[in-house]
């Protein structure tokens, strides 16, 4: 019996009450298995809020470097570049007492905002002004603006000027929210890109044109929205100082409520950014105090539940209560009968909540019955030929976050350096808070057929199987046995050896098949396109899916070391995106000493998929961060890979990089 069927034996008897335990007649493991890790996940970031800061002076310390943090989490750090606004109004409406500009501007070169202004007909001065930022109301080439009317109107009817903006998605000139939502856009995250990082840069660029007028005090702005306009007033007064009052309405839940209760599930994804330093997610509000803060919800609006709310408001009153002379003074809540809808009652609360804090004025408010202006009157395109050419609306994901280009390094003094810098970045901004070393899996059953199922993250439970070779290579007595951790794929059959493991330098050699999480018919979870639940609420908790199968592909490699010791050595090998996956398991696994891919992709925009990790490199850069362990590439694209080898080459490695060609 081999030293590896022995400790197989061994570990199953010590592990057979837990398996006990583990038995349950659900009928689909693989959803049970990935929801209790996503609560186990969420339970410990739940705890993080305001980053263990004790007290004001802890936390006024640390905000300006989460401050920082949470602009990169939206792709807007370093800050873009406040190129000119361009702005132009295309008409306006002279009411009897309000009067109604159309305007748009470029919040980037290209990226065009429009909006209507709303501002009192007859007052002289600088006034207060109120950004509004829109919810999910779709109003076609209108653009949705002109369903939030009623909020220009009465602010200008009392005394402010109000800026209405379209949002990226159903605005005029429209580009998309639903990249992860239903379009399977995953290279978003893998660029951190996020529609809610333009929605906030749009609210931001439109404080500046506000600022930028006569009629404007720029000591006096608010923000304010509902839904997706809740979610983008949190996002822009967080960022932005200069906001010195909010009404956030219906935006913004917490992770228990977005994960454990699926609730992300009803959103799109302009509501969230990517979790990348693992915060608790009320801590992006508390970037607003200690500015005024009026936290309104509906008592049952489904897509932010009661429960959440009262968790956010208790955390939020905790940090204000170092900032308040008495409660309510700058912190307070307003709930109303109802579902998730713009009601009255909620806004005659952000009204009064507006006049008190930027006029000083505590009186009860009143909305009066107004006209409704049809939506042709206030497009600032008013016919698709005034639609602007130029527009990068549609295309705004592709450009808008800053991608990472490492230049190769020319030297092995440089690659020292180069390398150095390059993993570090992976470990900060994609593979943060990863053990320097992962634990080695632990066997928990072994099927009729030979396959084992191994939990590598605790909850996690991934399949294995070993094929030996049929006939053993020979060797010298000094050369060690290799094994091969062969990485399967999703649509790849689990415990089944692929058919192109023939084709490569593995075939007749001793391999390991490993179906890492959601792999393998009989642990797969459930695919749903929309919501993908799993997908996106891994990004919710700062990981991925793939960053988890590289997990499961170290402790399954660590696994094998310590159960075979200094026998044998382990290479990984897989097709397409498990062959990179491998090669990022490698790159944090010392006793991985060899990597194989076949027919890799060229980009991570094709995937696997890794939080912001075209932020730092791309795959050929990657592999050159393997160097000096040995690399094979098989039907790899040539003049992709060529910068792996001008890497490998200044490194002063050549000859450990070796490109392959095989009958497919």
């Amino acid at each position: 019996m081999s030293l590896f069927s022995r400790l197989v034996c061994f570990l199953l008897l010590c592990n057979f009450g837990l398996l006990a335990q583990d038995a349950s007649p659900t009928p689909s493991p693989g959803n049970a298995i990935i929801d209790r890790h996503l609560i186990r996940e969420t339970s410990e970031l739940s705890r993080r809020f305001l980053e263990g800061a004790q007290t004001r002076e802890e936390w006024e310390a640390a905000r300006t470097d989460l401050r920082q943090k949470y602009l990169d989490m939206l792709g807007l750090w370093p800050l873009p570049e406040r190129t000119p606004l361009k702005p132009t109004v295309t008409g306006t409406l002279e009411l009897d007492a309000v009067h109604v500009e159309k305007i748009h501007f470029q919040s980037r070169p290209g990226l065009y905002v429009t909006g209507n202004l709303y501002r009192p007909a007859n007052v002289q001065g600088k006034l207060p002004a109120v950004l509004y930022v829109c919810g999910h109301s779709g109003r076609g080439r209108d653009g949705n603006k002109t369903a939030f009317q009623h909020h220009g109107m009465w602010f200008a009817a009392n005394g402010y000027v109000c800026l209405i903006i379209d949002t990226l998605q159903l605005g005029e000139l429209a580009g998309t929210h639903h990249g992860t939502y239903n379009k399977q856009r995953w290279w978003w995250q893998s660029a951190g890109y996020t529609p809610a990082g333009v929605e906030c840069w749009n609210g931001v660029r439109a404080i500046d044109y506000l600022v930028s007028r006569p009629d404007v005090d720029p000591d006096k702005l608010a923000v304010t929205g509902m839904s997706g306009g809740g979610a983008a007033t949190f996002w822009i007064a967080a960022a932005d100082e200069r906001v010195k009052v909010c009404v956030p309405v219906s935006g913004m839940s917490d992770l228990q409520s977005y994960v454990d209760d699926k609730v992300c599930n009803g959103h799109c994804d302009c509501m969230f950014l990517y979790n990348t330093y693992r915060w608790e997610w009320t801590t992006i509000a508390a970037l607003i105090a200690p500015r005024p803060m009026l936290f309104e919800n509906s008592g049952y609006d489904p897509i932010f539940p009661m429960p959440a709310n009262e968790r956010i408001r208790e955390r939020l009153a905790q940090l204000y209560r170092w900032y308040e002379k008495k409660p309510g003074d700058l912190f307070d809540i307003g709930i109303t009968p109802g579902g998730h809808a713009d009601n009255v009652e909620l806004r005659l609360m952000a009204y009064r909540w507006m006049n008190r804090h930027l006029k000083g004025d505590n009186r009860e408010v009143h909305e009066p019955v107004q006209a409704v202006i049809d939506g042709q009157r206030l497009r600032v395109f008013p016919e698709d030929q005034d639609l602007p050419a130029e527009s990068l609306n549609a295309s705004i994901d592709e450009t808008f976050v800053s991608l990472g280009k490492p230049v190769p390094p020319r030297t092995h003094a440089e690659y020292l350096t180069w390398s150095k810098t390059l993993t570090e970045r992976l470990e900060a901004t994609v593979f943060r808070e990863w053990p320097d070393q992962v634990a080695a899996a632990v066997i928990r059953d072994q099927r009729p057929d030979g396959q084992l199922v191994l939990g590598t993250d605790d909850e996690i439970l991934v399949l294995a199987r070993r094929h030996e070779a049929p006939q053993k290579l020979p060797r010298s007595p000094e050369q060690r046995e290799r094994l091969w951790l062969v990485i399967l794929n999703p649509d790849e059959p689990e415990a089944t050896l692929p058919a192109w493991v023939s084709k490569t330098a593995l075939a007749g050699q001793s391999t390991v098949t490993i179906s890492p999480r959601g792999c393998g018919t009989s642990l797969a979870w459930t695919q749903a396109n929309p919501p993908n639940y799993v997908e996106r609420a891994h990004a919710l908790v700062g990981r991925t899916v793939d960053a988890g199968r590289v997990y499961d592909i170290q402790s399954v490699a660590r696994w094998l070391h310590e159960a075979e010791g200094n026998e044998l050595t382990i290479g990984v090998a897989g097709r397409g995106a498990a062959g990179v996956l491998g090669a990022y398991a490698a790159l944090f696994e010392s006793s991985i000493s060899e990597v194989l891919l076949v027919e890799p992709p060229t980009s991570h925009r094709e995937g696997p998929t890794l939080l912001n990790v075209l932020r730092v490199l791309d795959i050929p850069d990657t592999l050159g961060l393997l160097a000096p362990r040995h690399v094979t590439l098989f039907n790899a694209d040539e003049a992709a890979f060529r910068r792996t080898e001008q890497i490998f080459q200044g490194a002063g490695y050549e000859s450990r990089l070796t490109r392959r060609s095989s009958p497919r």
